[in-house]
């Protein structure tokens, strides 16, 4: 706006005001309000400024908004504070299960090695089972609380068998290096970081087990009045994703900057997700819909639920391959 008005003539700039007077007071550039978490393909977009260009010929500006984990952008969600947003499968079943107000828009299928159970290496823990009244770090109602019930359940234990410690990723390394916690649970960059950073020893990750589906969210509201804007989202995300899996030094040089990461530490977590944005299939309302079950038989969610009560069905192209 101000170097528009330096070189404008003075002669027109009555007509310009004029213009941009009536811009702003009946079309004035909306807003999409996009939380995102430093390892979704969400973090891709907003370094690219791809989604930006998606979004302006239908004039719409994007508003990033970043979030730690999953639980915290779904509350931003259902307060209403953003329009749209990535987490994995449990904080959704958590946040439907608290009655929040958001609907399941997109998927991508879940990574096997991009999230674990991993001690220091000098622990005398071996397996899941010496976690035996063990103290572990992780984020409550994220995927990293679905994977350690996984595991636990696998090898005979439960949530009352060890000492779980609820933490945010940030604090969750700073008790799991002080030696204050046993063991940690958690997803990339923060997995990988550690890898980097500390000598640490994985215990388990994925393999062996149910690895659930990631997702898309966006607010009822936002999907019944810009169900176009909420497509031309998730078919940009299916388009950068195909790119990324294609060209992960390339994504990772881009990223870096941009999470404060080193590029190895970026690629090697880029390395181990398959990206690919889709809709709210059946297979995948199934796959969530056993993460919802066993939340409930673990007592975890106070009643059962219905997936698919939540579910909007996206209609963006998956063409692109």
């Amino acid at each position: 706006m101000h170097s528009f008005r330096h070189w404008l003539p003075a002669a027109g700039r009555a007509l310009a005001v004029a213009v941009l007077s009536w811009s702003a007071a009946g079309h004035a550039e909306q807003a999409v309000r996009v939380g995102y978490q430093k390892a979704g393909l969400l973090a891709v977009l907003k370094a690219q400024g791809s989604l930006e260009k998606k979004l302006a010929p239908l004039g719409y500006k994007v508003e990033w908004k970043e979030f730690p984990a999953g639980p915290q952008l779904l509350e931003a969600l259902n307060a209403g504070s953003v329009d749209f947003g990535y987490t994995g499968a449990p904080p959704a079943v958590f946040a439907q299960a608290a009655r929040a107000s958001f609907v399941y828009v997109g998927a991508e299928p879940g990574g096997r090695t991009n999230e674990a159970l991993f001690v220091l290496d000098k622990s005398p823990v071996r397996s899941v089972a010496d976690l035996k009244g063990k103290r572990v770090a992780l984020q409550k109602g994220s995927s990293s609380n679905y994977l350690l019930v996984q595991l636990l359940r696998k090898h005979g234990l439960s949530l009352q068998d060890i000492q779980p410690i609820y933490l945010p990723p940030a604090d969750a390394r700073a008790a799991f290096e002080s030696g204050s916690v046993d063991a940690w649970v958690v997803w990339d960059p923060y997995y990988a970081l550690a890898q980097k950073a500390l000598k640490v020893r994985t215990i388990a990750d994925y393999e062996g087990v149910p690895s659930p589906f990631n997702f898309y969210e966006a607010g009822n509201g936002f999907v019944k009045t810009q169900p176009q804007i909420v497509n031309a989202i998730l078919e940009q995300l299916r388009a950068t994703g195909l790119w990324v899996v294609k060209n992960p030094a390339e994504t990772a040089a881009l990223l870096a900057p941009a999470v404060g990461l080193e590029v190895p530490v970026v690629e090697a977590w880029l390395k181990r997700v398959p990206y690919g944005a889709t809709p709210v299939t059946p297979e995948v309302v199934a796959s969530q819909q056993q993460v919802a079950d066993l939340f409930h038989q673990q007592k975890l969610i106070p009643a059962p639920i219905k997936v698919r009560d939540n579910v909007w069905q996206a209609s963006f192209p998956l063409a692109s391959q």
